[in-house]
């Protein structure tokens, strides 16, 4: 196992060189999170397994209008950290296969709270 830095949008490792990746609440604050998906997809094999487990936007309505009023200060207090963004919806726009994605509410504050939990496959 590798860790190999902090700057996923530009991963130090060669193409099709990993057989999985993990993500753990980090889609949130990565300034380009297409660019750091697409250097994921690049660094794994084809058939590799991306796992990811994040927070996100809410499905219920007044908690997603909540995300949106809190996300500015939120951006700046927790050093870049989206509220709104889709883990899954990301995942799939940038060409993996979702093999599964369940979502759900942990205890706590709705508009912090809402994880995703996941893993898509690099298509061949």
């Amino acid at each position: 196992m590798d860790h190999v830095g902090l700057h996923g949008e530009s991963i130090a490792l060669e193409d099709n060189s990993c057989d999985s990746a993990l993500s753990t609440f980090t889609l949130c604050t990565i300034a380009d999170v297409d660019q750091a998906l697409s250097e994921v997809r690049r660094v794994l094999k084809p058939g590799g397994r991306f796992h990811y487990l994040e927070h996100g936007a809410a499905p219920d309505e007044p908690v997603a209008r909540w995300q949106r009023r809190l996300e500015p200060a939120q951006k700046v207090l927790a050093d870049g950290c989206h509220l709104t963004r889709d883990p899954t919806a990301l995942v799939r726009a940038a060409g993996f296969e979702v093999e599964r994605s369940e979502s759900r509410y942990a205890p706590g504050p709705k508009p912090w709270v809402y994880f995703t939990e996941g893993f898509a496959i690099n298509p061949a």
